[in-house]
């Protein structure tokens, strides 16, 4: 130790067994330390081994004190004391705080469980149990980090047992720590101890009876005379007519008679006439032998003064009430008639004043039917099935005839792995589940309804696509086209034609409208049956392999694809195409889009003559193709590569002279497209490139060399082009674009990016002549100053003339631009997003047309806008100088906009809706309201953006 001290035995008093030296000074100090495996620090021969030790309580506010004055002792020897009690109970702590852990992670199961089970009871959690759940959560987080982070850091540094750190201050707090949080834990476990988990929720009309009390409300109104009630097959129509035919039965003063009809499918007028004529005491034998013409003579001379209810179940054509002899119901006769149809035509064929859509049952609904199907006393056979049957039940989509017919089918099962094989059939091959093929057969009724085989394939191709999935209406339609189900020469005339196919498939239900407008989907049994019909009916011609969304990483059953037409593996995770050649001499289309395509064989392109429609796009990471992949590929007509890695397209692109539909959006790597390759692409129609080639420079061997100068003069070739989408990089080419007007015409979305420093100035008079152009996107244009208009005066007509479809802007590192006014003359917006704009102070300047401003100020700007992103605009300060209604307003985003200190709202702004605003906290804290009422009607819309 390199000290003089006489060395004497090891067992001295102290035990200190680091210490050897037995001096007469040091054995006294040794005595007196309160750790007997701890080395007294006032030892005059200062052999301190831990020389990290603090004590803090020191007069001399020593952190190394070794000094051994009468003051310092007391002090040294009370630290001791308080950081032994944490040290020493640090590793008793950690253990009990891990069985802590788990005892409130079982009382947590327990408080789930009950919870699960008391809502499907329809009952509501209470506050008091949602509210310890979610400190549940958090303490869980925070011993996790205690246990796996910080205890990993603090309790690895230490000696000596544990009892000897390196860094005693932070230990020490480490311990206050996991004390405090073993106390809380404790504390939880014992208040989640909870009697009830739940409450009753108040009875509601709900479902089948809220439809019946609308119904019957609309026939009390006197100006109403026929209803119809349409919606999909086995959505409970004829539960509901029957619903009121009793409630009228239960009324005999309402009605004269009460007559409930159900015409066959092919419908005959004397059938129907028989029934009511049972119904009204004309059903004897000579009646019977009369002519249609005489018995309606006689059931109109008989209803014609009486009141009467006719109730007509499952129309599927008008029946002509005059032919049958049932007088048209009147304000003068008070009659009523109803019913039921799968065809939202037949309400118009039969000249209804009031029209109800019978919709799919609700989660709730739909669990508290199939539950009464199932029976409680299955339910209650184990504890697992309850959560099991929820899962099934979630299967049916709320459709009340595969709920009834699954829940029967379910009835007595038991054991939990007959639910568990239940889900697995429903799942993937929905058509062996006992009693599914009577539902298909039934709803098939819709389908052998539709009025064509090429409606019928329109249909099922909607399969194709995977459960819940969210289709484009017109994508749907490209794809039609590509299939030749709409060959109509002209463009417009296809898509008015698909448009109305749509329009057809959501009358019949057998397709439903999201709530957008622009997108369609297939209900989940519906599809089911689509598959069903186009996989496994023999005489059907359609042959479909589908395994959309199934979380596949490979294709297994290659072996099946030689007989099939169409194809689809879209959303899934595979990686390669397989190897092997199989002949696929009907196949037409193929879908593998959505996964993560590396590698693409050869043989997906060979030995398959009649493909129509091949769709690659979003496998992002699919860097090349195949070469000479389209060589074979004569009658391909949709080639869909769009958001994709690709960097070159092949030489042979040129033999696709059949091809209508291109689409290279967001290929943001795609550098290289051979030139001359578009004008030997006579026939097409579809042109999409919005944003292709944006991250990369082109060779000059490429169409997109020059900053799609070469690319524009080749799209002067195609006279069949009707859709464009296009990114140009040159002043120049932009110029030499705007001077087609068929370019300009056909043009949807346009990305003009980093333009040369002659683009100072853009008159957005020459944008306003694009008259399909939905998108714009301005970008990286550093030079640009201004986006003027020349004639301020006309803006009112520019308004109600120009700029009619662009619904979305973005406008991206323009740094040199001071403001965004021309925005008024686009009365549709739906999308504005304006980023690194540094300059800008105004977004909408209506100050610098001081002429009109008072007619500006009248414009309902922004009147459609859903969506507003402000981002890194260090400089702005005003939105627009007034306050705005934004009656469709959902979004704000106000991110890095300091100078923003008062938004264009007021109370009345988005009125009736709630919207969101993202920013700052310390931005929203300064903003500055038109008064009260505006800061407490938008309080609650704010959330932190970081």
């Amino acid at each position: 130790m390199g000290m003089k001290c006489c060395s004497l035995s090891l067992s001295v008093s102290c035990n200190a067994s680091f210490c050897k030296f037995s001096c007469q000074k040091c054995i006294p100090r040794r005595e007196a330390c309160l750790c007997k495996s701890w080395l007294c620090k006032s030892c005059l021969c200062k052999s301190w081994l831990c020389r990290s030790w603090l004590c803090k309580s020191c007069l001399c506010k020593s952190c190394l004190c070794k000094c051994n004055c009468q003051k310092c002792i007391p002090r040294k020897e009370a630290c001791l004391c308080r950081k032994k009690a944490c040290l020493c109970k640090l590793q008793d702590n950690l253990v009990a705080l891990e069985k802590a852990k788990e005892k409130l992670i079982e009382r947590r199961r327990d408080v789930m469980r009950s919870v699960i089970d008391a809502e499907q009871q329809q009952m509501k959690r209470l506050d008091s149990v949602h509210e310890w759940i979610l400190r549940v959560e958090d303490v869980e987080t925070r011993v996790d980090q205690l246990l796996i982070r910080e205890r990993s850091q603090q309790v690895q540094k230490s000696c000596l047992c544990g009892f000897c750190p390196w860094n005693c201050c932070s230990s020490c707090k480490f311990g206050k720590e996991v004390d405090k949080i073993l106390k809380d834990v404790v504390t939880l476990t014992n208040e989640g101890d909870f009697k009830e988990v739940g409450e009753k929720i108040p009875e509601a009309k709900v479902g089948l009876q809220s439809m019946v009390d609308e119904v019957w409300s609309s026939l009390q109104e006197e100006q109403v005379g026929t209803i119809g009630l349409y919606g999909l097959g086995g959505v409970g129509k004829t539960t509901l007519l029957i619903e009121i035919n009793n409630k009228l039965l239960r009324t005999p003063n309402e009605f004269d008679f009460v007559i409930r009809v159900v015409p066959s499918k092919n419908m005959q007028i004397g059938n129907i006439q028989e029934d009511i004529g049972k119904r009204i005491g004309l059903s004897d034998r000579s009646w019977k032998e009369k002519t249609v013409r005489e018995k309606a003579t006689d059931i109109f001379r008989i209803l014609s003064s009486k009141k009467f209810a006719l109730l007509l179940d499952d129309l599927w054509e008008r029946v002509d009430l005059q032919e049958v002899g049932v007088p048209r119901p009147s304000p003068e006769n008070a009659s009523k008639v109803l019913f039921t149809t799968r065809e939202m035509k037949v309400c118009g064929l039969m000249g209804v004043q009031k029209t109800f859509e019978v919709k799919c049952l609700s989660d709730q609904e739909a669990w508290k039917l199939f539950q009464s199907k199932v029976g409680k006393e299955t339910l209650d056979s184990h504890s697992d099935i309850p959560r099991l049957a929820a899962t099934v039940a979630d299967e049916c989509a709320g459709l009340p005839l595969a709920l009834i017919t699954i829940g029967r089918a379910m009835a007595f099962k038991s054991e939990p792995k007959d639910w568990k094989y239940a889900i697995q059939v429903l799942r993937k091959s929905a058509s062996k589940f006992p009693g599914m093929d009577e539902i298909y057969s039934y709803l098939k009724f819709s389908y052998d309804s539709l009025p064509n085989d090429m409606i019928r394939s329109c249909l099922l191709y909607c399969s194709l696509f995977p459960q819940d999935y969210s289709i484009s209406k017109r994508d749907l339609i490209d794809y039609w086209i590509g299939e030749g189900f709409v060959n109509e020469y002209n463009r417009d005339e296809a898509l008015n034609k698909g448009y109305y196919i749509i329009g057809f498939l959501l009358h019949t239900c057998l397709l439903e409208e999201e709530e957008d407008n622009s997108h369609v989907k297939m209900h989940d049994v519906v599809r089911d049956m689509s598959m069903w019909i186009a996989s496994e009916i023999e005489k059907e011609k359609e042959k479909f392999l589908i395994h959309a969304g199934d979380g596949l990483s490979s294709i297994p059953d290659i072996g099946k694809w030689e007989e099939m037409r169409r194809i689809s593996y879209m959303n899934n995770q595979i990686t390669a195409t397989p190897g092997g050649n199989p002949k696929c001499p009907y196949l037409e289309t193929l879908f593998l889009n959505d996964n993560s395509l590396l590698i693409l064989n050869n043989s997906l392109f060979i030995d398959k003559p009649n493909l129509k429609v091949l769709n690659l796009s979003y496998n992002h990471s699919l860097k090349r193709l195949p070469e000479r992949c389209f060589s074979d590929l004569f009658f391909l007509q949709h080639l869909d590569l769009s958001a994709t890695g690709i960097e070159i397209l092949p030489e042979d692109l040129k033999a696709l002279v059949n091809l209508k539909y291109l689409n290279l959006e967001r290929t943001y790597f795609l550098r290289k497209i051979p030139r001359e390759s578009f004008s030997c692409l006579l026939m097409l129609q579809v042109l999409r490139m919005f944003k292709c080639g944006y991250l990369c420079e082109a060779p000059v061997d490429s169409i997109l060399f020059g900053g799609g100068e070469y690319l524009v003069e080749e799209l002067f070739r195609l006279k069949d082009l009707n859709v464009l989408s296009i990114t140009l990089k040159s002043f120049h080419a932009f110029e030499r674009f705007l001077s087609s007007n068929k370019l300009e015409n056909c043009t949807e979305s346009l990305c003009l990016q980093e333009l040369d420093d002659s683009s100072k100035s853009l008159d957005v008079l020459r944008l306003a002549h694009m008259e399909r152009l939905e998108t714009l996107h301005i970008v990286e244009c550093k030079h640009l100053e201004e986006m003027k208009i020349d004639v301020p005066g006309e803006v009112q007509h520019l308004r109600e003339t120009h700029f009619q479809g662009l619904h979305v802007v973005k406008i991206k590192f323009c740094q040199k631009l001071k403001d965004l006014t021309w925005l008024i003359l686009a009365p549709n917006l739906k999308s504005v997003s304006v980023s690194n704009c540094f300059d800008i102070e105004e977004l909408i300047g209506v100050a610098k047309w001081s002429e009109v401003s008072e007619m500006i100020e009248n414009l309902n700007v922004f009147e459609n806008l859903e969506t507003l992103r402000l981002e890194n605009l260090p400089n702005l300060k005003s939105i627009y100088r007034n306050a705005l209604p934004f009656p469709h307003l959902n979004q704000m985003v106000i991110r890095s906009c300091p100078n923003v200190k008062r938004l264009p709202l007021d109370s009345n702004s988005a009125k009736a809706r709630k919207i969101v605003i993202k920013g700052e906290k310390e931005w929203w804290k300064e903003l500055r309201w038109e008064d009260k009422a505006t800061e407490n009607a938008f309080r609650s819309s704010f959330i932190s953006h970081r």
